[in-house]
């Protein structure tokens, strides 16, 4: 009986990535946004610079990249990948980008905005969220229109939509990086308006959902 052979491995000794250099998750560009909401909440940056680093950290590929959104904010950095303290490499100021138009604008930054019960429904209409909500209910108002187009710019913010039960709903070119879209809704007889929804929604939430269920008679 012999004496089991020996196998050695050839080739190049490579030393550890540097913990910068390491590729990031989403959950890890999920937690830089939300330091990136403390930081917008204390005051050390504007909603402006809030979505123009949030465009960064949900493009980053390393924890450098992440952590540099976060080097010149005090007390906020993301676990090994701390670097240098040079500028923040980030891009020129953007707002959340929309398929533009010349419909009226509801604006959500820090705060809220609530469309119900009989309100004037326009063709076209353009949806703004940074750290806020928006919540528009077309259940109960006269929509005298076939088409309204609603564009969406989403930033760390959600945005609730109710249709009339006998909507139409196209929303194929809604894009989500981080975020999430649902449609919570019953598909009526297709004889109502047609809703076209479109734009970004980047670590926020789009929820599309039907009339309220009736409790005892009334809407709940």
């Amino acid at each position: 009986m012999g004496h089991p052979r020996a196998f050695t491995t050839l080739g190049r000794v490579t030393s550890p990535v540097p913990a910068r250099d390491l590729r990031v998750s989403d959950d890890e560009r999920h937690h830089v946004v939300s330091l990136l909401e403390k930081a917008t909440g204390r005051g050390l940056i504007d909603l402006d610079e809030f979505t123009t680093r949030v465009d960064t950290a949900l493009a980053a590929r390393t924890r450098g990249e992440l952590n540099a959104v976060l080097v010149d904010l005090p007390g906020l950095v993301h676990p090994e990948g701390r670097v240098h303290p040079t500028a923040p490499a980030h891009r020129a100021s953007t707002r959340p980008a929309t398929a533009g138009g010349t419909g009226p604008v509801l604006t959500a930054e820090l705060g809220s905005v609530t469309r119900r019960g009989s309100w004037e429904v326009p063709p076209h209409l353009r949806i703004q969220v940074a750290l806020g909500s928006a919540e528009l209910d077309f259940t109960e108002t006269e929509i005298p229109h076939p088409v309204v187009e609603i564009d969406l710019g989403v930033t760390a913010g959600s945005v609730e939509l109710r249709l009339p039960e006998n909507a139409r709903l196209q929303r194929d070119e809604v894009h989500a990086v981080l975020g999430s879209v649902e449609e919570k809704r019953r598909g009526g007889d297709g004889s109502g308006p047609l809703f076209v929804v479109r734009g970004q929604v980047r670590a926020g939430s789009l929820e599309i959902k039907g009339p309220r269920k009736r409790l005892f008679g009334r809407r709940g």
